[in-house]
Order: C-alpha cells, then structure tokens, then sequence
C-alpha cells in the first residue's frame, strides 16, 4: 500500500470513529488473519437471528438492515486477506440526515483482534493505531555538564541514560601552568566526546544498524 493510500485510509477511519448514529445500528466487524470468512457469516446469521426478537420495531429494523448490509459486505469477499479484514456498516447521522455507511478495510499489518460489536458507534481504534506514526527517533541533549540520551515515538519519550561530567573552566592566570591546564582541559573534553559516541554506539546501533530513524542532537 502505498503512502497516499495509507493517508485515504486513516481519514476514513478517523471519519469513522467520530460518526454516531441512533440505537445500535452500527456494526463493527472484525476478522483475524486465520480466521474463515465463512465463521463470521455464521455469527451474523445468528446475530439476525437474535436481533429478530428487539421489541423497538424502529431500532430492530435498524439493526437488521445492518446485519443484512454487513452480509453482502461479507460476501464480496472469498476468504479472509492475508493481514485479516475489517468491515464497518450501518446508518449514521450527519447533520440531523440519516446516512448509510458499507465500508472494507484490509489492514495494513495483522491485525490479531477478532470483534463483532452493534453500538451507536464504530470501534476503530485497533485499526487506526496500525496508521499512525511510528517512527522512532533518537535524541541526544548535551551541554558541558551531562548527556542526556532519549528516544521519542509519536507521544512517548523515553529517558535512556545520563551521563554527567565535571570539566574544569577555563584558567585564567597565564604562563607554562596555563598551557598545561588548557591541555588537560581539551583531553577532558575530547574524552568527554569519546565517551558520548560509545555510549550512542551502544543504545542507537543493534548489530551495527541504527535502530530509529534519525538522530536529532541539541545542547
């Protein structure tokens, strides 16, 4: 699937999770990668079945001709796809209007959830984390006091490690101590900077590969 795809895709479940409707007319349906298609056109005949005895005439309806809608989603399909299939179907409101919705969804991963539910709502959200970003970055803040050595994943930052440091300051006085002192002082430093790139060796490299997508540095 490619990017446009994948961007088409996560509007529509986003328009899907913020749709509502009346009753329990909308179906969610969820199928695993394993699982048989014709397993879940069982479940629906039984679930016809017991929706034939709500006593609301007007939300009974509503939910049959979900299950009836949800069947001929079903049936547009021969097997399950290899990642599983999703299938979302029934009437929403929009604007005080009555609109019916029939959408497949072939995920982009496995999806190991299996899920039937009748709401006034569709559950995307097992779905939708397939479609978000998860692209992982390394983050080095470092200054003359301490390194500071995170990743970040969409919301999540995670501390790694700190490595502090005592540098001496600059001296002042002149003369051959002063020499010595900025000499010891860089050899500080440079030792300083050698133990940051080994310990970034360690954390952002997996068998010599870098294993986020990018390194960002500051300080």
């Amino acid at each position: 699937m490619d990017e446009v795809q994948i961007w088409k895709t996560k509007k529509i479940l986003k328009n899907l999770k913020n749709a509502r409707g009346n009753g329990t007319s909308m179906i969610s349906l969820i199928i695993p990668p394993k699982e048989c298609i014709s397993r879940s056109t069982r479940l629906l005949t039984d679930e016809y079945g017991t929706a034939s005895n709500i006593k609301s005439r007007v939300n009974k309806n509503s939910v049959l001709s979900a299950i009836v809608s949800a069947q001929a989603k079903l049936k547009t399909y021969s097997k399950t796809p290899t990642n599983g299939l999703a299938i979302y179907v029934g009437t929403v409101v929009e604007d005080t209007k009555e609109k019916k919705v029939s959408i497949g969804i072939e995920p982009i991963k496995p999806i190991n959830t299996s899920l039937y539910m009748c709401d006034s709502k569709f559950h995307v959200d097992d779905l939708l984390r397939q479609y978000e970003d998860e692209s992982k970055f390394g983050i080095i803040v470092m200054d003359g006091h301490s390194t500071l050595f995170s990743t970040v994943q969409g919301n999540v930052k995670t501390i790694l490690q700190e490595l502090t440091v005592d540098l001496p300051k600059k001296h002042g006085r002149g003369g051959q101590s002063s020499v010595r002192f900025a000499r010891l002082r860089l050899e500080k430093r440079l030792n300083y900077i050698k133990k940051v790139a080994e310990i970034m060796n360690g954390i952002y490299l997996t068998d010599s590969k870098i294993n986020v997508e990018g390194l960002i540095l500051a300080g």
